[in-house]
């Protein structure tokens, strides 16, 4: 990597349904704004409108690379069904030099 555009980024998000996730996750890959997009199963515990609510949602962690950044958060805001969409990212400190190669151009054919 030889810029700062070429950090790797992990994007986070959650939705309700895997639905909604396959969707995205589809959405982002096609357009060239990440290369990977992974998919768990989780539970999170929140609290909402002043009530702490439990629900089963999906986790998308998004692979990109850092000057991807503002264009995969405004795609995930236009696509997402929450109201307010947990959007974050986490730079990826070290990762092997080929895979590294691999998201970054394929984050980047948007």
């Amino acid at each position: 990597m030889t810029d700062a555009g070429d950090t790797l980024l992990a994007v986070f998000t959650t939705v309700a349904t895997r639905e909604d996730a396959r969707r995205i996750a589809q959405a982002l890959v096609e357009r060239g704004l990440v290369a990977c997009a992974q998919l768990s199963d989780i539970e999170s515990v929140y609290r909402w409108d002043g009530i702490t609510q439990q629900e089963p949602e999906v986790r998308l962690m998004l692979k990109t690379c850092a000057a991807r950044y503002q264009a995969v958060e405004a795609a995930l805001r236009a696509l997402h069904p929450y109201e307010l969409p947990a959007i974050f990212a986490i730079p990826v400190s070290a990762a092997s030099a080929d895979y590294a190669a691999w998201v970054t151009l394929n984050s980047k054919t948007g």
